[in-house]
Protein backbone atom coordinates (compact mmCIF):
# COMPACT_ATOMS: atom_id res chain seq x y z
CA UNK A 1 0.00 0.00 0.00
CA UNK A 2 1.43 3.37 -1.03
CA UNK A 3 0.97 6.48 1.11
CA UNK A 4 -0.68 9.51 -0.47
CA UNK A 5 0.40 13.14 -0.08
CA UNK A 6 -2.80 13.72 1.91
CA UNK A 7 -1.98 10.83 4.25
CA UNK A 8 1.56 12.13 4.76
CA UNK A 9 0.27 15.65 5.50
CA UNK A 10 -2.28 14.33 8.00
CA UNK A 11 0.45 12.45 9.87
CA UNK A 12 2.76 15.50 9.83
CA UNK A 13 0.08 17.73 11.40
CA UNK A 14 -1.08 15.21 14.02
CA UNK A 15 0.14 16.08 17.51
CA UNK A 16 2.28 13.63 19.44
CA UNK A 17 0.30 14.47 22.59
CA UNK A 18 -2.92 13.25 20.94
CA UNK A 19 -1.41 9.83 20.19
CA UNK A 20 0.77 9.35 23.29
CA UNK A 21 -2.12 8.37 25.65
CA UNK A 22 -3.09 5.64 23.17
CA UNK A 23 0.48 4.30 23.24
CA UNK A 24 0.38 4.22 27.06
CA UNK A 25 -2.99 2.47 27.12
CA UNK A 26 -1.91 -0.05 24.50
CA UNK A 27 1.22 -1.14 26.35
CA UNK A 28 -0.30 -1.05 29.84
CA UNK A 29 -3.26 -3.19 28.70
CA UNK A 30 -0.68 -5.82 27.73
CA UNK A 31 1.14 -5.70 31.09
CA UNK A 32 4.01 -3.53 29.89
CA UNK A 33 4.95 -0.29 31.62
CA UNK A 34 5.03 3.39 30.80
CA UNK A 35 8.74 3.26 31.69
CA UNK A 36 9.30 0.60 29.01
CA UNK A 37 7.38 2.77 26.54
CA UNK A 38 9.62 5.72 27.39
CA UNK A 39 12.70 3.52 26.95
CA UNK A 40 11.51 2.60 23.45
CA UNK A 41 10.75 6.23 22.57
CA UNK A 42 14.13 7.35 23.90
CA UNK A 43 15.93 4.66 21.88
CA UNK A 44 14.25 5.83 18.68
CA UNK A 45 14.32 9.60 19.23
CA UNK A 46 16.93 10.38 21.89
CA UNK A 47 14.27 12.17 23.98
CA UNK A 48 14.65 11.65 27.73
CA UNK A 49 11.69 11.81 30.14
CA UNK A 50 11.99 15.58 30.64
CA UNK A 51 12.14 16.39 26.93
CA UNK A 52 9.26 14.02 26.18
CA UNK A 53 7.05 15.75 28.76
CA UNK A 54 8.01 19.15 27.32
CA UNK A 55 7.01 18.04 23.81
CA UNK A 56 3.69 16.69 25.13
CA UNK A 57 3.03 19.92 27.05
CA UNK A 58 3.72 22.06 23.96
CA UNK A 59 1.48 19.82 21.81
CA UNK A 60 4.06 19.53 19.04
CA UNK A 61 3.14 17.95 15.74
CA UNK A 62 4.83 14.76 14.60
CA UNK A 63 6.65 16.95 12.08
CA UNK A 64 8.24 19.01 14.88
CA UNK A 65 8.68 15.92 17.08
CA UNK A 66 10.87 14.18 14.50
CA UNK A 67 12.62 17.40 13.40
CA UNK A 68 13.89 17.69 17.00
CA UNK A 69 14.66 13.97 17.34
CA UNK A 70 18.04 12.32 16.91
CA UNK A 71 16.63 9.23 15.18
CA UNK A 72 18.62 6.11 16.09
CA UNK A 73 20.94 4.95 13.33
CA UNK A 74 19.55 1.41 13.73
CA UNK A 75 15.97 2.56 13.04
CA UNK A 76 16.29 1.28 9.46
CA UNK A 77 16.38 -2.23 10.97
CA UNK A 78 12.70 -1.80 11.91
CA UNK A 79 10.79 -3.71 9.27
CA UNK A 80 7.37 -5.21 8.80
CA UNK A 81 3.78 -4.11 8.36
CA UNK A 82 2.06 -1.56 10.57
CA UNK A 83 -1.34 0.02 9.92
CA UNK A 84 -1.45 -1.73 6.55
CA UNK A 85 1.85 -0.26 5.34
CA UNK A 86 5.13 -2.11 4.82
CA UNK A 87 7.61 0.18 6.59
CA UNK A 88 10.46 -0.57 4.18
CA UNK A 89 8.35 0.67 1.26
CA UNK A 90 7.27 4.02 2.74
CA UNK A 91 9.00 6.78 0.77
CA UNK A 92 8.06 9.82 2.87
CA UNK A 93 10.68 10.09 5.64
CA UNK A 94 8.39 11.56 8.30
CA UNK A 95 5.66 8.98 7.68
CA UNK A 96 8.31 6.24 7.87
CA UNK A 97 9.60 7.61 11.20
CA UNK A 98 6.09 7.75 12.69
CA UNK A 99 5.51 4.16 11.55
CA UNK A 100 8.83 3.15 13.15
CA UNK A 101 7.45 4.45 16.44
CA UNK A 102 4.10 2.72 15.89
CA UNK A 103 5.88 -0.56 15.14
CA UNK A 104 8.06 -0.35 18.27
CA UNK A 105 5.00 0.35 20.45
CA UNK A 106 3.21 -2.57 18.79
CA UNK A 107 6.15 -4.91 19.45
CA UNK A 108 6.28 -3.79 23.09
CA UNK A 109 2.56 -4.44 23.51
CA UNK A 110 2.93 -7.87 21.91
CA UNK A 111 5.46 -8.86 24.57
CA UNK A 112 8.59 -8.87 22.45
CA UNK A 113 11.83 -8.80 24.45
CA UNK A 114 13.31 -5.33 24.91
CA UNK A 115 16.68 -6.22 23.35
CA UNK A 116 14.84 -7.34 20.19
CA UNK A 117 12.65 -4.22 20.10
CA UNK A 118 15.69 -1.97 20.46
CA UNK A 119 17.55 -3.87 17.76
CA UNK A 120 20.51 -4.55 20.03
CA UNK A 121 20.66 -8.35 20.00
CA UNK A 122 23.31 -9.85 17.75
Amino acid sequence: MKTTPEHNERIAKMTFSSVYPHYVTKVENKNRTKEELHQVIEWLTGFDEQKLQELILHKVTFETFFEEAQVNSNAALIKGVICGYRIEEIENLLTKQVRYLDKLVDELAKGRKMDKILRTAK
